[in-house]
C-alpha cells in the first residue's frame, strides 16, 4: 500500500507501507542473543504442569513456553521516563505516540576522554532546523552485522555525552533510537546525565518521550528520511522489548 504523508519541511511524500527495515534484533534463548549489563540467556522453557509439558515435540498438542529475559539487557527495547525517576511511570502510559517521522544518521563515535562517545560537535551540525516531532535514529560506525548478537557486558559500548544529550532535547526530538545498550556509560556511578537531559530529569519531565536502545540498522539503510512505526507492547513496566520498522521514502517517479 503506497501512501502520502505530509512531511514537515519536504510536503506530500509517498511511502510504501510493504517495504521496511526491521531494526529489532531477535530475541531467541541462543548464543545469537544480545546481551548487555551482565545480564545470562533468555530463557524459553515448556510449562510442566503434572503429566503436561507444553511442547509438541515432546508429546503436547500445543507449543506453550514460558519466557524470561531482562528488557533492557536483553535486545531492542524501549523505556520512558519511568526509567530513571523515584516516581512508578509505566510505558505504557507515557508512549501515545507510535508512528511518525524520523531521521537516520550514522556516526563515527570519538574517542572523547578516553572512552567512544557520539559528541555535541558531532550532532550540532545535523540538528540544525530539525523538522518538528521527528525522531532521530543514531547508527553507530562501523557497523559490523556481529552486533545483532554482541555480548556488551564489560565492552564499555559507545554512549552519547550529556552535552550533545542536551542538543537534542533542544531540538525538541520526541523519541531517540540508538543502537548501543545505552546512551550513557556503562560504568558512570549512576549518574545517568544523559537519560537525564534527554527526559529534563527531574526539573520538567518529558512523559512523552522515548528512548530505544540496542536496536540494529541494517547497512542497506541509507541516511535521511523514514516513516517509523515503533511497536511496543502494553506492559506496565519503565521498558519493554520492541519493534522499531522504518519505511523509506519514495522517489516521485515511484
Amino acid at each position: 500500500m503506497i501512501a502520502k504523508i505530509e512531511h514537515p519541511e519536504k510536503g506530500s511524500l509517498k511511502i510504501d507501507f510493504q517495504f521496511f527495515y526491521d531494526l529489532a534484533r531477535p530475541l531467541s534463548a541462543s548464543a545469537q542473543n544480545p546481551r548487555a549489563w551482565h545480564c545470562g540467556w533468555p530463557e524459553m522453557q515448556p510449562v510442566r504442569a503434572g503429566s503436561f509439558v507444553g511442547s509438541v515435540k515432546m508429546g503436547s498438542s500445543v507449543n506453550f513456553f514460558n519466557v524470561s529475559f531482562n528488557p533492557h539487557g536483553h535486545g531492542t527495547h524501549t523505556e520512558c521516563l519511568g526509567h530513571i525517576s523515584a516516581e512508578q511511570h509505566s510505558l505504557r502510559t507515557c508512549l501515545t505516540n507510535f508512528n511518525g517521522w524520523a531521521r537516520l544518521h550514522s556516526f563515527l563515535p570519538n574517542p572523547k576522554n578516553g572512552q567512544w562517545q557520539i559528541t555535541a560537535d558531532q550532532l550540532a551540525p545535523k540538528l540544525e532546523n530539525w523538522p518538528s516531532n521527528t525522531a532521530l535514529i543514531i547508527r553507530t560506525l562501523p557497523n559490523e552485522e556481529e552486533k545483532i548478537s554482541r555480548n556488551y557486558s564489560g565492552s564499555h559500548p559507545v554512549f552519547i555525552e550529556e552535552e550533545a544529550m542536551l542538543l537534542i532535547r533542544q531540538a525538541n526530538i520526541p523519541h531517540l533510537l540508538i543502537d548501543t545498550p545505552s546512551v550513557d556509560p556503562e560504568e558512570d556511578g549512576g549518574a545517568l546525565l544523559a537519560h537525564k537531559a534527554f527526559w529534563n530529569y527531574p526539573d520538567a519531565p518529558r512523559f512523552g518521550a522515548s528512548i530505544t536502545e540496542l536496536i540494529y540498522v541494517p547497512n542497506a539503510a541509507p541516511d535521511g528520511d523514514y516513516w517509523l512505526q515503533l511497536g511496543v507492547p502494553a506492559f506496565e513496566l519503565d521498558a519493554a522489548p520492541s519493534r522499531p520498522l522504518i519505511y523509506p521514502v519514495l522517489s516521485e517517479d515511484q
